[in-house]
């Protein structure tokens, strides 16, 4: 008897493998008898009808692409804005039953009769009972390819003069999750769909979440993170990343529709990335997400392979958590239907360095990490990565006062310099944010845009808190000539009771006279009053002039005196113009294109600085007399 075996027709993923294989042979010069579609066909979503089935690619485990099945439910027409479709249908196969639809599984491409309809993108968020999943159409991800008529999301801005608890909260803001849906469910047109289930649906339907890979972060680092990020569309994780650049890749198959993918934010010492999943490669331009990643518009991320290595299953929604591999090359385009990039050269980063010094023990350790060129996460990032340094070594020596300096380095323009002292229980939050804002200013300014080459910090950690107190000043008579020069005696208290005298010679200009204030004060209390008085820090006309205030911001380890006359002054395009005349202030009043004009109820004539070892506070105000020559 003859045995005969039932031979099992392959699957499309095996059919799509196996075109692979022959295109890479006739590559190779190996001739075979098939023909081969020339480009991947796309089915149009007029074309895309309740009932019909459908097969979608991911990876569930490792990079190996496993098929699942998609049944269409029906389409939501103008759910995201004017000629903005979503497909709706439900996944089944794979873990799928088990997980519903997988945190990372999007851009997972679904095809009907062999032709791509689409991403797999949008599901009914936490608490699922079944697998739903909104599909992107691919037309709609091709078109926002060109980056034509997408909004970014609007940037962080931050004051100079901003407060820790002020930069907190305007970073909770930039991150505050984007609306994709329309606001009004009962303008979304529906096929295949009961009306009220769409309503519904259109209101529930949310971007899968991208999950964040972090590695080499403290806990307090990654709870930072997790509340910034889990609620505006990512999950955060713990997982590993090489993150090695690969300038040579292996041409179109180097990434397939299926595969993981990552968008690097951060690699080095600390390292940070996103994935998701590639829907679509065309002449190595490669199409993954079917959402934003951040809706930044265009960007520069490196993009990477990625590898899964496990499946978090949860009755809330379950995650894929991935291994971040080689650069590949460049997400440039970041929008409202996906993330788009070239498989080639990779973007270029900013090197930071954090080095921390503890005198106490005369130890030194540098650490290093790249992040991404990009006005909100180049602040966020470098604030993070310096944090995590403090709060790690915090841990170890549990220091009490920090004193940081950074280095800005821009191309074609003088570098940004910042120094302060921090102590107390927030130091280490507070020094770490002071990176952050010289950085938001440079990067948000409205002159012109700035290229940052790389970010040098260094840290000076002291054991114990650090702080003393301004108890006394004085000058030795209340009356002066001008063009003197008279000392002034100022007395701190440190914490320890210990008091230290320090003496400045102040030299009275000659054409300064009548009664006058000396103004003995610490940082925050100039700050406060340069806000009530109208010296607030505004708008700058030259880039020159945002880095010159950087570089002269006040310290919190210094005392300043300032000579104050009662003859007003103003502040113009933002710069200060002090002793202005009546007739000379009216004309700027009366002159429309002067620009931006706020008037100063006095004058200030001079200012010095008094550095101290500590972060101190105080102020004292003396009257002084000063007589012509």
């Amino acid at each position: 008897m003859t045995k005969t075996s039932r031979i099992s027709p392959p699957t499309f993923l095996q059919r799509m493998l196996l075109r692979s294989a022959l295109c890479i042979g006739v590559g190779g010069g190996i001739l075979l008898p098939v023909n081969l579609p020339a480009a991947t066909e796309t089915m149009p979503v007029s074309e895309v009808k309740p009932g019909m089935q459908g097969v979608g690619i991911t990876v569930f485990e490792g990079n190996t692409r496993s098929e699942f099945a998609v049944h269409i439910l029906g389409v939501l027409t103008n759910v995201m804005g004017p000629r903005r479709d979503l497909i709706v249908a439900r996944l089944e196969g794979g873990p799928l039953s088990n997980t519903g639809v997988i945190q990372g599984m999007s851009g997972s491409p679904v095809y009907i009769d062999e032709r791509l309809i689409g991403a797999v993108s949008y599901s009914l968020g936490s608490f699922s009972k079944e697998p739903i999943a909104g599909i992107t159409p691919i037309k709609e991800m091709i078109e926002t390819d060109s980056g034509n008529n997408q909004m970014a999301r609007q940037n962080l801005r931050l004051p100079l003069d901003s407060t820790p608890t002020e930069i907190s909260r305007r970073m909770r803001e930039a991150f505050h999750t984007l609306e994709p849906f329309a606001h009004t469910p009962h303008t979304v047109s529906v096929s295949g769909i009961p009306n009220g289930d769409a309503q519904h649906l259109a209101t529930m339907l949310r971007p899968i979440s991208t999950p964040i890979v972090l590695n080499g972060f403290v806990p307090q680092v990654h709870d930072i993170w997790s509340s910034m990020l889990n609620h505006a569309g990512f999950t955060t994780a713990i997982g590993n990343i090489s993150a090695t650049s690969s300038t040579q890749t292996n041409g179109p198959s180097s990434l397939q529709p299926g595969d993981p993918v990552g968008v690097m934010l951060m690699r080095g010492d600390l390292t940070m990335a996103g994935t998701g999943t590639v829907t679509f490669v065309e002449d190595q331009r490669v199409y993954a997400f079917g959402h934003p990643f951040y809706n930044l518009g265009s960007s520069q991320f490196p993009m990477t392979t990625a590898k899964v290595t496990t499946l978090l299953p949860s009755l809330a929604i379950s995650s894929r958590i991935a291994e971040i591999g080689d650069v590949l090359g460049t997400i440039d385009q970041d929008r409202s239907t996906g993330i788009y990039g070239s498989i080639g050269n990779e973007p270029v980063m900013i090197p930071v360095s954090v080095t921390l010094e503890t005198p106490a023990n005369d130890a030194r350790t540098v650490f290093q990490f790249e992040i991404i060129d990009n006005e909100l996460f180049t602040p966020l990032l470098t604030y993070t990565g310096v944090l995590n340094t403090l709060f790690s070594w915090t841990q170890e020596v549990g220091a009490g006062t920090y004193e940081i300096t950074t280095v800005t380095q821009l191309d074609n323009q003088p570098s940004a310099f910042f120094q302060n002292m921090y102590t107390g229980s927030t130091a280490a939050i507070s020094a770490a944010l002071s990176t952050a804002t010289p950085l938001t200013a440079l990067l948000s300014n409205n002159v012109e845009s700035v290229t940052v080459e790389r970010i040098d910090v260094t840290v000076t950690a002291y054991e114990t808190p650090r702080i003393s107190t301004l108890r006394r000043a004085w000058i030795d008579t209340n009356v002066v000539q001008s063009g003197e020069t008279v000392e002034l005696h100022i007395v701190t208290q440190s914490d320890d009771g210990d008091d230290q005298l320090h003496t400045l010679d102040l030299d009275i200009p000659a054409h300064v006279t009548g009664t006058v204030d000396l103004l003995i004060a610490d940082a925050t209390t100039l700050q406060q009053d340069d806000i009530q008085t109208g010296r607030r820090i505004g708008d700058v006309a030259t880039i020159s002039q945002l880095v010159d205030r950087l570089n002269t911001r006040r310290k919190n380890n210094h005392l300043y005196v300032q000579l104050l006359s009662p003859q007003p002054g103003a502040v113009i395009e933002g710069s200060t113009s002090e002793s202005l005349p009546p007739s000379i202030l009216a004309v700027f009043e009366a002159d429309a294109g002067s620009g931006t004009l706020t008037k100063l109820s006095n004058s200030q004539i001079s200012e010095w600085e008094v550095p101290t070892d500590r972060v101190v506070s105080g102020s004292r105000r003396l009257t002084v007399t000063i007589n012509s020559e």
